[in-house]
């Protein structure tokens, strides 16, 4: 399946992305907690495989993610 996804590149994974944030979503609000926890497992993976495919480290995420530790969102975004 990720090799698929990999094929049929950014377009189908930016698809497959916006299906499971809105599913997400709709579990956050109305569905169980290991349904929340298998929407997130669903997004995540479609996260990571669209990293791979534009060949982005997890860890350049976790980076981004370490430097605004500490900084207001509302900051954060102000300074982009």
């Amino acid at each position: 399946y990720t090799k698929s996804l990999l094929d049929k590149g950014a377009a189908k994974i930016d698809e497959k992305l916006r299906e499971e944030a809105q599913e997400l979503g709709e579990a956050l609000m109305n569905e169980s907690d290991d349904r929340v926890a298998s929407e997130s497992a669903d997004l995540t993976y479609h996260l990571l495989v669209g990293l791979i495919l534009r060949k982005v480290p997890l860890r350049a995420v976790l980076s981004v993610l370490s430097n605004r530790f500490g900084t207001s969102g509302h900051e954060e975004k102000a300074s982009r």
